[in-house]
């Protein structure tokens, strides 16, 4: 067997790969610099890209023993939430875009954690009804909602998996249990994160040394109770999770958290459920692209942008313009001032997804853009189809520390997933192996707002507002861009940006992926410090843009499926892989 891989992480792993929103300025996760940048990788039969060699490694595994696209994806969370566990895991949430090739079909399925039924729109707010800070919310069990990953990865495995799924869990158990090498990236995140990390005694003793300070890299890693934990569901299935002794703990550790208590209890997690919800899909240029609907405003928001730039012509402009980064940076301004006031869990509130999407409310939208300098203001609209009902504009928090990754199989499957537990290592609380999220704080931390309510409140049950955009595009009924990424709300920005450099600019996914990040999404530019964005900061302050050069940490992770073979690449912003066949 012959394969294709990028080597931009591979050094930093040392011997074990070798041998196997109150505001929006708070990061996600701390940057950890950008790797050597690489080429784009080639393979015919099938392809992955993760940001984890660990975890490329494990999915193509799968694929070389004649798995498909959704064995591999359990096998990659499995390992993904050993080996990155400040971004995802057990303890999380998921959105999953699946093309199927055999009917020729695209469908999501929503993994989202849910409010506790206990909860209420004042979760967030002091006795004296102010919002709460962000880390006197997130660190404890307040911010914790109930884990939608290891229900997903097994509804997907019995609707679509081909092998057995006790195998598919046994490489994350094994290496569990033989150690992993902390990576240069993980070591320097728990580096910035020890205060917290030190609130909960089970992750202070996973995390940190006996010293208490925080384990360097290379440090060889084990972690008994994940594998104990992973070994419990690949014997009794994911019922081990939700019911049980594993529920139990959960349920203990959150409302037994120090100084902070939740409310999650056993009754919320028995009573879970993967929602499959029909894709979102917009239109760009002769491509339908697809993604993730309510209670992710991913889908929507990636496809406004792409119809309110569509007038114009970005492709003649090309990347190097400062006019095509105004149009980009305006058009996302006015899809986020939509997102803020319409978009939330469309079980709770009436999401006006259709008229947001509309060919004729977008084409009047772009008119606001047919200028030469900025929008002085970007206000929602009125699109067509709103219910009645009418809300104030949303505040909420969102930076999910967030992992992506594509797989195409040898038949021709596509899955595109975006996976998370909401703020760098979630809530700081650790059970049975796995960290618990902070998720709940992607709801508005304000219920009301001059007496009209928020959309995206707090409600029991209700599943937060997301940025999470897992994608596939289509093209003449069959996928040919799969793509996502992390990054709190700029995810939304990293992906749009990528497939117009894919689409318009005819840029292959690693040189995509590569491009200096531009996001604007409430005024201000953010462009990536160490790039030659420095050099774009006073053209666009010309133009009337407020810039800040600042570090971003996008995860990209995505295949190109051509007529000649797969196309993928992987963010040298992390510690990706890229592997095919």
């Amino acid at each position: 067997m012959r394969l294709a891989v990028t080597i931009s992480a591979i050094m930093a792993f040392g011997p074990a790969v070798s041998a196997q929103q109150t505001t929006d300025a708070i990061s996600p996760e701390s940057t950890t610099g950008l790797a050597q940048r690489t080429d784009a990788v080639r393979a015919q039969n099938w392809m992955i890209s993760t940001a984890n060699p660990l975890a490329s490694q494990a999915g193509a595994n799968v694929l070389s023993r004649g798995g498909n696209a959704i064995d591999a994806m359990v096998a990659v969370q499995a390992m993904l939430g050993l080996v990155e566990p400040q971004s995802s895991g057990l303890g999380g949430g998921a959105f999953l875009v699946y093309y199927d090739a055999r009917t020729g079909t695209l469908t999501t399925l929503d993994g989202r954690e849910t409010a506790p039924m206990a909860a209420t729109d004042t979760l967030f707010q002091t006795a004296s009804g102010e919002a709460m800070k962000f880390y006197d919310a997130v660190v404890g069990g307040r911010s914790v909602g109930t884990p939608g990953t290891p229900m997903l990865m097994a509804t997907a495995h019995q609707k679509w998996g081909q092998m057995q799924w006790q195998n598919l869990l046994a490489p994350a158990i094994e290496r569990a249990e033989l150690g992993f090498s902390v990576s240069p990236r993980l070591a320097g995140l728990i580096a910035n994160d020890v205060d917290r990390l030190k609130t909960d005694p089970a992750a202070a003793s996973y995390f940190l040394g006996a010293d208490g300070n925080p384990l360097p890299a290379g440090t060889l890693l084990h972690n008994p109770d994940y594998a104990a934990t992973l070994r419990d569901l690949a014997q009794n299935g994911v019922d081990a999770f939700y019911h049980g002794d594993i529920a139990h703990a959960i349920a203990a550790k959150v409302q037994g958290a120090t100084g902070n208590p939740g409310l999650l209890a056993t009754d919320d997690l028995a009573g879970y459920q993967v929602i499959e919800r029909q894709p979102v899909c917009a239109s760009y240029r002769a491509h339908e692209v697809c993604g993730m609907g309510p209670p992710s405003s991913g889908g929507l928001t990636v496809g406004q942008i792409l119809g309110l730039i569509e007038p114009y012509d970005i492709a003649g402009m090309g990347p190097d313009s400062v006019d095509s980064w105004r149009l980009i940076g305006d058009a996302s301004r006015l899809a986020f001032a939509d997102r803020g006031r319409y978009i939330a869990d469309s079980d709770f509130v009436d999401v006006p997804v259709r008229g947001l999407l509309d060919p004729d409310y977008l084409a009047d939208r772009a008119r606001l853009l047919d200028r030469t300098t900025t929008l002085p203001d970007a206000q929602p609209g009125n699109p067509p189809r709103t219910h009645a009902a009418r809300f104030a504009d949303d505040t909420s928090i969102e930076f999910p520390s967030t992992s992506h990754f594509s797989i195409v199989d040898d038949w021709g499957n596509v899955v595109s997933m975006t996976t998370t537990i909401e703020n760098g290592f979630g809530s700081r609380l650790m059970v049975r192996g796995f960290l618990l999220n902070n998720e709940l704080t992607d709801f508005s931390f304000e219920s009301h707002a001059d007496g009209v309510p928020v959309a995206n409140r707090v409600e029991p049950g209700k599943r937060p507002r997301s940025s999470m955009a897992p994608t596939i595009v289509m093209k003449d009924g069959k996928p040919v861009i799969a793509a996502g990424s992390p990054g709190g709300s700029r995810i939304i920005g990293y992906v749009a940006q990528s497939l117009i450099a894919m689409i318009d600019w005819q840029m292959d996914p690693q040189q995509a992926i590569n491009q200096p990040r531009r996001v604007n999404r409430f005024g201000p530019y953010d462009l990536e410090a160490g790039t030659p964005d420095v050099d774009l900061a006073p053209k666009l302050a010309a133009m009337g843009f407020k810039t800040n050069v600042t570090d971003l940490n996008s995860g990209l992770h995505i295949i190109e499926i051509t007529e000649n073979g797969l196309i993928g690449g992987a963010d040298p912003r992390r510690e990706g892989l890229v592997i095919g066949e």
